[in-house]
């Protein structure tokens, strides 16, 4: 595994191991903690502009959502300008279709200017409404998008074979391979003098005086800088509950007779489906995601890719199923991502996170953002995207339906986990989380009769796992930790895995 799902994805055989020998005694100023597009990018950026930078990853770079993206490079988002000028003004709304545009730019320039191989290409989208709802949905869009000055036109026809009502056209879209881009960024930004620690884990932060110590999996580490790139920081803050963890799913399709689509799609469904084409390993494929879930919510995951399949069958002439996975990513309550200062801090720790879909643009915006306020101070987009905003009215709504869910979810998990006679009871391929003498349990048996068990209790805030049968983990539902069937971290905020009860093979006398 060299991704956090069991599942491969479609650009992970470019993922490589990264090691670096330098002394991490050493005083830096600044360490990132994560390994995806944005901390990458960040380490990339501030190296780049004279800053010494060690870049910690938990596991190996790529590992988390960049490795499992479809990358898709928008400067159009998830929350649409229409409702980011009803929600937050037409100045801040023509900020965020500013943000849009100068990430695309970022990565276009890093592309071109290091000549990095990385399959970038220009494209042109086609967003497409399938009924009426979704027609009066489009026509929201386009009217929020020309007051911002962002372009949309109205089209006739689009290259999905897809029966629709009403499309538009968005130029100067963009997709590229993540592990390629962000591998290129590291090995520039190691010769470059940067430093990379994989297989670290980042556990927390002290911060004292001008310096702030992390300490980790591997001794401790200091900074005068620290930028959490990690979707939420570690510990509790204020951010936990201002985003909710959210699993989306994607497949690589072969398609008969060569009928691939020129342009990015996107329906209006809900959720909504998206698609790409991508040449691996030398075969044109179609890559199509969506079934969009909040994490552990849904009983059966791997129903999610047979979902998807069908849904993808019914409109294309489908060869074969080449790649399936799923990644995760985290819905801001008001619809802005939160990048900047971590509250709380003393004003030198930054974090980044709550992207939702659009985790390539915002993760490299992010680094732009937040090298700008280490070297300068101050960004044009600090106030938007601050992490420490309040707004009582924008995603209030939301916000107090994610908390009512964790509550509910908190509750009901600790109370009425089923209780069985004995481990019998569980089939091969079969995972259950149990009571057991008033304390919970989380039991996987493999096909072969072998037992994972494990507390069930997420180290971070005490929620209970869920299984996650498509990935084979176990996920929870507060806020989107997941750990392996031995218990291993996969994806914070947890910094510690779940606790093994037994490491030995558990027998069927064993009874519970």
């Amino acid at each position: 595994m060299n991704r956090d799902g069991a599942r491969k994805s479609a650009w992970q055989q470019q993922i490589k191991n990264f090691s670096s020998a330098n002394n991490l005694t050493e005083i830096f100023d600044v360490a990132i903690v994560g390994g995806g597009i944005t901390g990458v990018s960040t380490a990339f950026n501030l190296q780049k502009r004279g800053k010494s930078c060690i870049l910690l990853e938990a596991s190996n770079i790529g590992f988390g959502t960049t490795g499992g993206t479809t990358a898709h490079i928008n400067d159009f988002f998830e929350t649409t300008f229409d409702k980011a000028i009803s929600d937050f003004g037409q100045e801040n709304a023509e900020l965020f279709k500013e943000c849009g545009s100068e990430a695309v730019r970022i990565i276009e320039s890093n592309v071109r200017e290091n000549n990095i191989d990385c399959d970038f290409e220009k494209k042109t989208a086609h967003l497409f409404a399938l009924d009426e709802n979704q027609v009066k949905q489009l026509e929201d869009i386009v009217e929020g998008s020309h007051k911002v000055g962002h372009r949309m036109r109205y089209i006739d026809d689009i290259s999905y074979p897809i029966p629709f009502l009403k499309a538009v056209e968005i130029p100067n879209q963009a997709q590229f391979h993540p592990i390629k881009y962000i591998k290129a960024l590291c090995e520039i930004y190691l010769n470059s003098g940067g430093v990379i620690v994989e297989n670290c884990v980042c556990e927390s932060h002290d911060e004292k005086d001008s310096l702030i110590i992390l300490t980790t999996s591997k001794g401790p580490v200091q900074a005068r800088n620290v930028v959490y790139a990690t979707h939420i920081p570690p510990g509790i803050n204020r951010l936990h509950f201002m985003n909710a963890p959210y699993r989306s799913y994607a497949m690589a399709f072969t398609l008969n007779h060569d009928q691939y689509p020129n342009e990015l799609g996107y329906d209006l469904e809900d959720p909504y489906h998206y698609y790409r084409t991508q040449y691996i390993n030398g075969e044109q494929m179609l890559i199509a995601g969506g079934e969009d879930h909040k994490t552990g919510h849904a009983e059966d995951t791997g129903a999610c890719f047979s979902k998807l399949e069908n849904y993808v069958r019914t409109y294309f002439d489908v060869d074969k199923v080449a790649f399936s996975w799923s990644s995760q990513y985290f819905e801001p309550v008001d619809g802005f991502p939160y990048i900047g200062v971590l509250p709380g801090s003393e004003g030198k720790i930054f974090t980044a996170t709550g992207f939702a879909g659009n985790g390539m643009t915002l993760g490299s915006i992010a680094s732009r953002i937040i090298s700008d306020l280490i070297l300068t101070g101050s960004s044009k987009y600090e106030e938007i995207f601050s992490p420490a905003r309040i707004k009582p009215i924008a995603g209030f709504t939301d916000f107090v339906k994610e908390q009512a869910t964790v509550v509910v979810d908190f509750v009901k998990d600790k109370i009425f986990a089923e209780r069985i006679g004995s481990l019998a009871e569980i089939n091969g391929g079969e995972a259950k989380v149990i009571k057991y003498e008033g304390d919970n349990f989380a039991i996987y048996k493999e096909t072969s009769g072998r037992m994972h068990l494990l507390k069930s209790t997420c180290p971070h805030a005490k929620c209970e796992v869920r299984w996650n049968s498509a990935e084979i983990s176990w996920d929870c539902p507060c806020h989107g930790s997941r750990f392996n069937i031995n218990g291993k971290m996969l994806t914070g905020p947890s910094v510690k895995g779940l606790t093994p009860v037994q490491e030995k093979e558990i027998t069927e006398e064993d009874g519970i």
